[in-house]
């Protein structure tokens, strides 16, 4: 699936991976490419399978004129190899006959990396909530048994709420029926985290629930999230946003504007 830029394929051995949930607001896309473009990642290779819309584009993350013109592909892996960082950006949407063997392949790609732990950031429908899940900060966090065994710690230092099971059948109480995981407008967000359950993987879910619009802001609010647990930037002293570098691409997000020769 990996295919590398590079002569010498890079060694992801002990890298924590960050990678988005191609979900609502494509709020986890929006924070990858505030890690990428802040940190300079460096492009070491892409994924090459069949379940993603096929896609071609022009360098996000250009510098300047000569590197603008680089041809970039719908999964690319960028790294910070003296942060032991690695980050799978996804931009384009999963063929949905095809989400399950996609899972599959960033499974085994995981696995056959040896990266230490898996960062997913998603999203969720905020009209889907329900009474419980509308108390509080719209931010959410899932883990993985395996990684919650050496993570427990540094969770409930940042005191952060676990995504809540909703009933099977919401307004009646049956003993037997057990609470379920439900993530609307996740994306393949529930099915990596059971897949990685299941797997035994090391792997956390960071999701915020929100709405269709101009998700920029929820972009910064689940990045700075991250970022109190993996802190990738610790120049405190900054106002939050203000420490991440807004990519080039960003000024195309709403398209180019209203043509004057409509009025």
């Amino acid at each position: 699936m990996f295919v590398s830029s590079q002569d010498s394929p890079p060694v992801f051995k002990d890298f924590t991976l960050v990678m988005p949930a191609v979900s609502v607001g494509n709020v986890g896309q929006l924070a990858v490419d505030l890690i990428v473009s802040t940190l300079n990642m460096r492009r070491v290779g892409y994924m090459h399978t069949d379940c993603l819309i096929p896609m071609a584009g022009n360098n996000p993350y250009s510098s300047c004129k000569e590197d603008a013109e680089e041809l970039h592909t719908p999964a690319e892996v960028y790294t910070a190899a003296e942060m032991k960082l690695a980050v799978l950006q996804i931009r384009a949407p999963i063929i949905q006959t095809r989400t399950k063997r996609f899972r599959q392949q960033l499974v085994s790609w995981i696995k056959a990396s040896g990266f230490s732990r898996t960062m997913v950031l998603s999203s969720s429908h905020a009209y889907q909530r329900d009474d419980l899940q509308l108390q509080g900060s719209p931010l959410r966090f899932l883990v993985t048994p395996s990684l919650l065994g050496v993570s427990a710690d540094a969770l409930k230092e940042l005191g952060w709420r676990e995504m809540e099971r909703t009933p099977a059948f919401p307004g009646l109480t049956d003993a037997e029926a057990e609470p379920r995981l439900c993530i609307p407008g996740g994306g393949i967000t529930k099915g990596l985290y059971s897949d990685s359950c299941a797997e035994d993987l090391r792997l956390a879910v960071l999701l915020l629930f929100c709405s269709e619009g101009d998700n920029i802001p929820d972009a910064f609010a689940l990045v700075n999230h991250l970022n109190d647990w993996l802190h990738l930037l610790d120049n405190q002293d900054q106002e939050p946003n203000s420490r991440w570098k807004i990519p080039t691409s960003w000024s195309l997000l709403f398209g180019s504007g209203i043509p004057p020769a409509l009025f």
